[in-house]
C-alpha cells in the first residue's frame, strides 16, 4: 500500500503500526530530502555546511587530507577521468584497492561525472573479480600494481595511485593515468559534470542477496542522497566526532558510512589500510578517536582481550561503538560494556539492498533493549509477512521483514531474481518482529548465506566448487556456529565409491580456489 494511503490517525505512536494498512512507520524524526531532481550524490554531499577541518588520516602515513583540498582534489580528477580517460554518464567504472584515502576521492569524482561505481574485494580471487568484471563490463579500473595480476587478462584500462608504478604491473594491462597527477592537475576549465538525475545508477556494489552466487545491486543517486539524508536529520550526538574505520571500503558498510555521510558531517575519519586490532586501538590512542564501527566478532575479541588493552593503550576519549553486519547478543553487549563502562554500544542493522535503511540504535536508552537491533531508520516504512501465505501480520508476530522507503535500491543488474516487489517492498530474506515499543528483533534468517566475520557466504557457491572435486559425489554445506566467527561454513561431502578422499584434501582442494 502506497505511503499516501497511511492514516495518522491510525498509527500508534508507541510503535508504529498502523492498523489500516498493517504497516510499520518510523518514529524518528520525517526524512528531509532535497526537491531537485537533477542533484547527483557528490554534489548534494558537497554543498553541506560544516565546521569540520580534517576529512580523512592515513594511519599508516599520518598524511591528512582537509576538505577544502578533498574537493579540489574530487573536481581535478573528475576533469580528468572527463576529458583524458573519456569517462561519460552511465560508464561504469572499477575500484579494487586496499583501504587507501584515495578511495574517497575516486568514488565521488566518478559518481560526480554520472558514471557508475562498481568495487571488488581485493580478497577474491582472480575468476570471481573476473566475473564481476564480465557481469559490469566496467571501462576503467584503479587498483594497485599488487592486484593488478587478478584484472590482467580482462584487458581493461587502468589508473595507478603514482606514476613509478607503472612499471609492476604486467603486460596487457592499458595504463591510462596516475591518481597522484590527477590530483595535482589543474582543471581544463570545461564543464566537468553532466546533468545526473537522481534516478540514475550511481553504484553496483555486489551482493549475494537472499541466496547463491554475487549480484549487482543498482543503486540510484537518490538512493545514496536518502541515505545521507538520514545523518543530515538525526546527526550524531557530537559532531565533530573523530571516527576510526576498520572496515573494508569495498563494502557496503565501510563506503556508505566512510565515503557518504561522514564527509557530509564534517567528522574526521582516520583510515586503516586493513583490519589489525593492534593497529586499530594504536590509532584510537594516537588520534583520540571517539567512535568505532565494528562487526561483532571484534567486540568479541575486544572482550576477551580487555585487559590486555587496557594496560598497552589508553582508549579513554573512546565514547561510541557502533555495530553492524551480523546480530549482536545480549551476552556480548553486555560483556563488552562491563569491560569498557565509559563506552555505549549501539546497534545497527541494514542490507546492501537497502542502502543503510533499516533500523538502529540512537541512545543509551535505547541500547537498554538488549536483543533489538532498534527503532526503524527514518523514512522507513517496514512490513512483517508471513513467508509461507503471503499475509501481513502485526506486533510481536514473526515474519519476513520487508522494507520499503527511498533509499532501498532499484534491484539486481542483470539478473531475474526479484525482491523488490510492484509497490516497492524489499524482501530482506530475514525473519523478525517487531514489539510493542517499535523495537525490531531479528530471529533468524529465511535465506542460505552464512555470515562469516560480518562477510557473506553463500553456500551454493562452496557446493559448486566441491562437486568439481572427481572424487566427491555430492556435497552440502550448512552454518556452524561460532562465537568469535558468528559462523562458519561446514562441509557434508559423500565420497565417490572406492576413493580415499580425506578431510585435508577437501581442505587443501577448496583453499586453493577460495580465501
Amino acid at each position: 500500500m502506497a505511503n499516501s494511503q497511511r492514516s495518522s490517525s491510525l498509527i500508534d505512536p508507541r510503535n508504529g503500526f498502523c492498523t489500516s494498512n498493517s504497516t510499520f512507520y518510523s518514529k524518528r524524526k520525517p526524512l528531509a530530502l532535497p526537491s531537485n531532481e537533477s542533484l547527483d550524490i557528490t554534489t548534494f554531499i558537497s554543498s553541506q555546511t560544516h565546521r569540520g577541518k580534517t576529512a580523512f588520516i592515513d594511519a599508516a602515513t599520518d598524511h591528512r587530507i582537509s576538505f577544502s583540498d578533498l574537493w579540489k582534489a574530487v573536481d581535478r580528477v573528475a576533469d580528468c577521468l572527463l576529458h583524458d580517460v573519456g569517462i561519460r554518464r552511465g560508464d561504469v567504472v572499477l575500484v579494487l584497492s586496499p583501504n587507501t584515502i584515495s578511495i574517497p576521492i575516486i568514488c565521488l569524482s566518478v559518481m560526480s561525472l554520472g558514471a557508475v561505481l562498481t568495487t571488488a574485494n581485493p580478497l577474491n580471487t582472480a575468476s570471481e573479480i573476473l566475473r564481476q568484471i564480465a557481469d559490469s563490463n566496467p571501462k576503467l579500473a584503479f587498483t594497485t600494481p599488487e592486484l593488478a595480476p587478478k584484472i590482467a587478462s580482462s584487458g581493461i584500462s587502468i589508473v595507478l595511485e603514482r606514476v613509478e608504478d607503472t612499471l609492476r604491473v604486467p603486460r596487457g594491462l592499458k595504463v591510462v593515468g596516475n591518481l597522484t597527477e590527477m590530483m595535482k592537475k589543474e582543471p581544463s576549465g570545461q564543464a566537468v559534470r553532466n546533468q545526473v538525475h537522481k534516478d540514475d545508477t550511481a553504484m553496483l556494489l555486489y551482493s549475494s542477496g537472499t541466496t547463491g552466487r554475487s549480484k549487482g545491486v543498482n543503486s540510484s543517486h537518490g538512493n545514496l542522497i536518502a541515505h545521507v539524508a538520514r545523518y543530515i536529520t538525526e546527526p550524531f550526538e557530537q559532531p565533530q566526532q573523530t571516527f576510526i574505520c576498520t572496515v573494508p571500503l569495498f563494502h557496503t558498510f565501510g563506503l556508505l558510512n566512510f565515503v557518504l555521510a561522514t564527509l557530509a558531517l564534517g567528522t574526521t575519519v582516520v583510515i586503516l589500510p586493513r583490519f589489525d586490532l593492534g593497529e586499530m586501538l594504536a590509532a584510537v590512542e594516537k588520534y583520540r578517536a571517539t567512535t568505532l564501527i565494528l562487526v561483532p566478532p571484534v567486540l568479541v575479541t575486544m572482550i576477551n582481550k580487555a585487559d590486555q588493552i587496557m594496560k598497552k593503550y589508553d582508549v579513554s576519549f573512546l565514547r561510541t561503538v557502533r555495530c553492524g553486519g551480523a546480530p549482536l547478543s545480549k551476552e556480548v553487549t553486555e560483556g563488552f560494556m562491563k569491560k569498557y563502562p565509559t563506552v555505549d554500544v549501539y546497534q545497527g542493522y541494514a542490507l546492501t539492498e537497502s542502502n543503510g535503511a533499516g533500523a538502529s540504535i540512537e541512545s543509551v536508552e535505547e541500547s537498554r533493549r538488549y536483543g533489538a537491533v532498534g527503532l526503524l531508520s527514518c523514512g522507513v516504512e517496514a512490513r512483517i509477512v508471513d513467508p509461507n501465505t503471503g499475509q501481513v501480520m502485526g506486533l510481536n508476530q514473526t515474519g519476513e521483514l520487508w522494507l520499503k522507503g527511498p533509499s532501498i535500491a532499484k534491484g539486481y543488474f542483470r539478473n531475474e531474481e526479484e525482491i523488490i516487489t510492484s509497490e516497492g517492498w524489499l524482501k530482506t530474506g530475514d525473519l523478525c518482529y517487531i514489539d510493542n515499543d517499535g523495537f525490531l528483533f531479528i530471529v533468524d534468517r529465511l535465506k542460505e548465506l552464512i555470515k562469516y566475520k560480518g562477510y557473506q557466504v553463500p553456500p551454493a557457491e562452496l557446493e559448486a566448487l566441491l562437486l568439481n572435486h572427481p572424487d566427491i559425489l555430492d556435497a552440502a554445506v550448512i552454518p556452524f556456529p561460532d562465537k568469535e566467527a558468528g559462523q562458519f561454513p561446514m562441509a557434508y561431502v559423500a565420497r565417490k565409491p572406492e576413493s580415499n578422499l580425506c578431510e585435508k584434501k577437501v581442505i587443501d582442494f577448496i583453499s586453493k580456489q577460495v580465501l
